[in-house]
């Protein structure tokens, strides 16, 4: 299916919906076209527990109980198909209990199908709600589930879903040569403004072997995106009028999407500042015993941060290396989502910390975690920059360099206005 024709079929959709009508995943696109691509053919399905319609009805029990749909295979993202893996575990193979289908792991010592676990199959469809940040890594699954039915001849199908944190907000430098990994899989900002199947679309049209070298030419799978209805790009999650169901154990909410941009990246440090990971706020809050919450909140303030708020918060986690233990800092809130540029909000953090407890170097403690930050922020130009002073203005620019080049880049791929 070319861009034009998924764009008409967008269209067609969004005109068809009623005033005031609720969002509607890609799955039940699908099913209300009568699974259109899949019928007769061999199926295999990549999801995880959010992977549901908005009756929480299962994309897994959906397909198996298709008429005429073939579902043969399951393959498991981190964390699995059934969510019972927890973070950065590793997924094994296994027999789902509940249809009996073989679930082959793609996250363990296989990242990427092998031909043996394709074999057979005529299309994989991908069933995951994104959160709408490079790091989080099902985006980086979808890409190498692309890269490998494209070496086989096999058809992929996306069944789109909302970016919680909307489709306008760009932010983050691309990733540079030699940064790539699994939390930076392609050269996209930190916050791409895209859905996944407009996502999907625009790795493949730019080609899947994109920042491999001597792949020639451009590495193409054949695609086809089921696009939502009723979805536009003004929208957060809580305002689709779909159920949030956690793609992860530390993203509970769906405002916690709008957190992990904001402080996952500083949670990469060891012994540094709790995030709220162990508590009932995970990227909701930074906190530490040795902090003055109200003195951390006063400085925060003074800086005048463009639509953000802080309030002092004490809290005892509940689980992890500070279980147990009565921690100082603040909780933040976004009262102007637009005006606010969500991934510096904890550099402004780690620079009012610095200030206020000079003897705290995340740098320095975290030796061991220096190369994984450099990855999540796809450059080491933010930790050899912000390490010497501390302070946002030296990375702010560079941070940013890219994100109007990217809107521009992706608006050829947009299916939503």
């Amino acid at each position: 299916m070319n861009i034009r024709n998924i764009l008409s079929c967008v269209l067609a959709i969004s005109l068809s919906l009623p005033s005031g009508a609720k969002v509607r995943p890609g799955i039940e696109v699908l099913e209300e076209r009568g699974f259109e691509g899949l019928v007769s053919r061999n199926v295999g399905l990549v999801t995880n527990p959010s992977g549901v319609d908005s009756q929480l009805r299962s994309t897994i029990d959906i397909l198996f109980n298709a008429p005429g749909v073939r579902l043969k295979a399951l393959f498991g993202p981190e964390h699995g198909v059934r969510g019972d893996a927890y973070a950065g575990s590793y997924v094994a193979d296994s027999k789902d209990t509940q249809t009996g289908l073989p679930v082959y792991s793609i996250y363990g010592p296989n990242r990427k199908p092998s031909p043996s676990m394709l074999e057979g199959l005529d299309v994989v469809v991908y069933d995951i709600q994104d959160v709408g940040s490079r790091s989080y890594t099902f985006i980086s699954t979808l890409g190498l589930v692309m890269r490998a039915c494209a070496e086989q001849g096999i058809e992929v199908m996306v069944l789109d879903r909302p970016n919680p944190l909307g489709g306008n907000k760009v932010e983050g430098c691309l990733v540079e040569d030699g940064f790539h990994s699994f939390v930076s899989e392609f050269k996209i900002p930190y916050i791409y403004g895209i859905t996944v199947g407009e996502l999907a679309i625009m790795l493949n049209e730019e080609g899947l072997n994109c920042g491999e070298k001597g792949d020639e030419p451009p590495l193409k799978c054949k695609l086809s995106v089921i696009p939502m209805a009723g979805w536009h790009r003004n929208m957060l999650y809580s305002d689709t009028g779909l159920p949030w169901i956690l793609p992860s154990p530390n993203i509970p909410y769906s405002e916690s999407a709008i957190g992990y941009p904001s402080a996952g990246i500083c949670g990469e440090f060891n012994n540094y500042l709790n995030i709220g990971i162990g508590y009932t706020l995970p990227f909701g809050v930074f906190a530490a015993e040795w902090i003055e919450a109200d003195a951390l909140k006063a400085r925060l303030d003074g800086y005048g941060i463009p639509g953000i708020a802080f309030r002092t918060i004490h809290f005892k986690p509940f689980s992890g290396s500070a279980k147990g233990k009565l921690l100082h800092g603040v909780q933040y809130h976004y009262t102007d989502f637009d005006a606010a540029t969500c991934t510096l909000t904890q550099f402004y953090v780690m620079q009012a910390v610095k200030e206020l407890y000079p003897g705290h170097d995340p740098f320095k403690d975290s030796k061991g975690r220096l190369a994984m930050f450099d990855k999540v922020c796809g450059t080491d130009y933010v930790r050899t920059h912000f390490e010497k002073r501390f302070r946002v203005e030296d990375i702010r620019d560079y941070w940013n360099k890219d994100s109007e080049s990217f809107k521009k880049r992706s608006q050829k791929y947009y299916l939503y206005e």
